[in-house]
């Protein structure tokens, strides 16, 4: 009888079973394939003794060869490295990079040393379930387009024969979108409070960029003083540029913007003058003295907005400000879309209900007009 047995594979977390045999022309061990379930790899060793045993040699190297025995993990980790070339080639921006290696990360401890061959369509719609239930839809869908690239990078590299992630949709995010947006009222009150805080110099321009601009936090640690110009057509002139979809957008500097940023320029050039620091290489409008750049923001906005009586207000929520005020105050979505730096108008659809509402701000004004000419 041929020589095939099965070889029972202990891991921490799971157990798999490697069909291995030994080949007739080269008397050398080989493993045929490793299974999660021990009936699977029974039944593959009963194949393979009959293959054998009627010399059937090349069945046995033609199944090989289709596929390669690859984990999870070991699939995940080649797709990081992957995304750290095209890193290297500009092709993916470094806080992409860091977001997917991030996610891929989470799901390469989580799925382990699952084999990928043997991972099923149930197997993805538990995770995604899990992630719903302990999460958030945005959070199931971030981790199902992670997996969908990971299958995706296993059928490239021949580990498995049929992506069973295709299968699987995307859930709706509707209910967990942010709508949440501050009225002028609740942007006088987050701005007092910024100026009892220890970030008082600078803070007020980020606030100010957020909710006259649309600025991302990105956009706003990444500004340089030579994206503005403070002296064009006695107004100013101001660039973004947002990494996340390469758009870059030019306004017309708003009066408390263009206010609060010469305010932190004279106070940062203060602090550079009393230290005794002639030359700083550095052009960052959000930087320490030194020139190094401000990190983070998230102490000082948390201790602002406790100040303010606001909570679970995130400083993205600025823009949702922007747009619903631009578009109370008489803009459109297409309006709000171009201004913001949206590359879809899809993107703006959140703010739909805010027409409505306008429309009431007109009748009041178009009753208040009434009643004033009696």
């Amino acid at each position: 009888m041929a020589t095939v047995f099965i070889e029972t594979n202990k891991g921490k977390k799971r157990t798999s079973y490697s069909v291995k045999y030994r080949d007739p022309r080269s008397g050398k061990w080989k493993i045929y394939k490793t299974y999660r379930r021990r009936r699977d790899a029974e039944e593959a060793r009963g194949d393979l003794r009959d293959w054998i045993t009627l010399g059937k040699l090349s069945r046995i190297e033609e199944s090989r060869k289709k596929i390669a025995i690859m984990s999870f993990s070991e699939v995940g980790n080649l797709l990081i490295e992957k995304w750290n070339d095209r890193l290297e080639r500009g092709e993916l921006s470094p806080k992409t990079v860091i977001e997917y290696q991030s996610w891929c990360r989470g799901l390469i401890k989580h799925f382990d040393k699952t084999l990928l061959l043997e991972m099923t369509k149930d197997d993805l719609l538990g995770k995604q379930k899990a992630d719903l239930k302990n999460h958030s839809a945005v959070t199931a869908n971030r981790n199902l387009f992670v997996t969908k690239q990971v299958f995706k990078h296993a059928l490239e590299i021949g580990a498995i024969h049929k992506d069973p992630s295709t299968e699987v949709h995307y859930l709706s995010e509707k209910a967990h979108e942010r709508n949440r947006y501050l009225l002028p009222p609740g942007i006088e009150v987050l701005l007092s409070a910024s100026q009892r805080t220890k970030a008082k110099s600078y803070l007020p321009a980020l606030i100010y960029l957020g909710v006259e601009h649309g600025a991302s936090k990105q956009e706003c640690l990444s500004l340089k003083w030579s994206d503005i110009n403070f002296k064009y057509e006695d107004t100013g002139l101001i660039h973004f540029f947002r990494t996340k979809n390469r758009c870059e957008r030019t306004d017309y500097l708003m009066p408390g913007t263009k206010k609060a940023l010469l305010s932190w320029r004279e106070h940062l050039l203060g602090l550079r003058k009393r230290s005794k620091l002639d030359t700083v290489d550095s052009d960052l409008v959000f930087s320490h003295a030194d020139g190094s750049p401000i990190k983070s923001i998230k102490s000082a906005w948390m201790a602002t907005c406790d100040l303010a009586g606001f909570r679970d207000l995130h400083f993205h929520d600025l823009r949702h400000t922007f747009c619903s005020n631009l578009i109370l105050s008489g803009g459109g979505l297409k309006d709000a879309k171009d201004m913001i730096g949206h590359s879809e108008l899809a993107m703006t659809d959140r703010y739909s209900h805010l027409p409505q509402q306008y429309k009431r701000v007109l009748q009041e004004r178009l009753s208040q007009h009434y009643n004033e000419g009696k």
